[in-house]
């Protein structure tokens, strides 16, 4: 795949030195909440450093205050992938009838994607700072080594204001302790950098000040190693965290989330507990499921 570069609309591609690829994602007053151009203007990035014979390691930055307020549910912009940009082969048909539908768009845009991005062959440096929110989470954590700067928190609200068991990456017992991931879903708080490096979910935490310049150091260091190696350890340690069941995991709690989807919809006609969002999320979703029912209704 060339390296050239091209024109992204929400995403910065530099090179900030020899060997390493820096992916900003650059929608600051979205807090970088990924839609369908983010997701796979991500997905083009992340295959454009991989393929590049001159790229060692790469870095997932994001511009403004927040790292990710994970996945956008306003009504801006195209709401499914068009035809060229899906990569699974699951394949489209996401407003067709019943859960049919759904479950193709999130297996698509969430898991598979996802995924695929937790296994690109180069070392992946997640350089966080501000808030980490559920599907954010997911965006960090296909990432090999996460650094933070003491102001980040991470949460996955989806348990307790969405009722969904969790977001589709579900990787939480392989980030930190059993007990603590379930605490952690069942109350819906915050944990601070410095809680999540005591937990092992981050490699470092410093000054927000710091952050970029430590970020690039370890990148530096690590594209300065064997190339062919870095890639044999990082599939090496993902192998091992496979065997220990994360792989199987995953797609049960997949499917676990589609269950809490339809049991929404069952229940109180949309695909999450409406209820128990805080006031402005609900406003915005009820937005945009008014916003998906116009056509129909027109």
């Amino acid at each position: 795949m060339s390296s050239e570069p091209r024109a992204y609309e929400q995403l910065i591609y530099e090179m900030p030195a020899p060997k390493v690829a820096r992916i900003v994602m650059n929608r600051p007053k979205r807090r970088n909440a990924q839609g369908i151009t983010l997701t796979y203007e991500l997905d083009d990035a992340i295959r454009r450093a991989s393929h590049d014979p001159a790229v060692n390691a790469i870095i997932l930055a994001a511009a403004g205050d927040h790292w990710n307020a994970g996945h956008d549910i306003s009504s801006d912009g195209p709401r499914h992938p068009s035809a060229d940009q899906i990569v699974g082969l699951w394949g489209g048909g996401y407003d067709s009838k019943g859960w049919d539908g759904p479950y193709a768009r999130e297996r698509e845009i969430y898991l598979e994607l996802t995924e695929r991005w937790r296994n690109a062959p180069k070392p992946i440096i997640a350089e966080i700072q501000g808030a980490v929110i559920s599907g954010g989470l997911m965006l960090a954590w296909m990432c090999d080594l996460i650094v933070c700067s003491d102001d980040a928190r991470f949460r996955d609200a989806t348990a307790a204001e969405m009722g969904i068991a969790g977001v589709e990456f579900w990787q939480h017992p392989y980030e930190m302790s059993v007990r603590q991931a379930k605490e952690w879903l069942m109350t819906g708080t915050w944990v601070s950098a410095e809680d999540a490096q005591r937990r092992g979910m981050v490699n470092h935490v410093v000054p927000r000040d710091e952050l970029g310049a430590r970020t690039l150091e370890i990148a530096q260091t690590i594209a300065a190693r064997n190339p062919f190696t870095m890639k044999l350890v990082k599939q090496a340690v993902n192998f091992a965290q496979d065997q220990m069941g994360r792989k199987a995991s995953m797609d049960f709690a997949f499917h676990l989330h589609q269950i809490g989807h339809m049991q929404a919809m069952m229940t109180n006609g949309t695909p999450i507990d409406v209820e128990s969002l805080p006031d402005g999320i609900r406003a915005t979703f009820e937005k945009m499921i008014a916003a998906q029912k116009a056509p129909a209704d027109s």
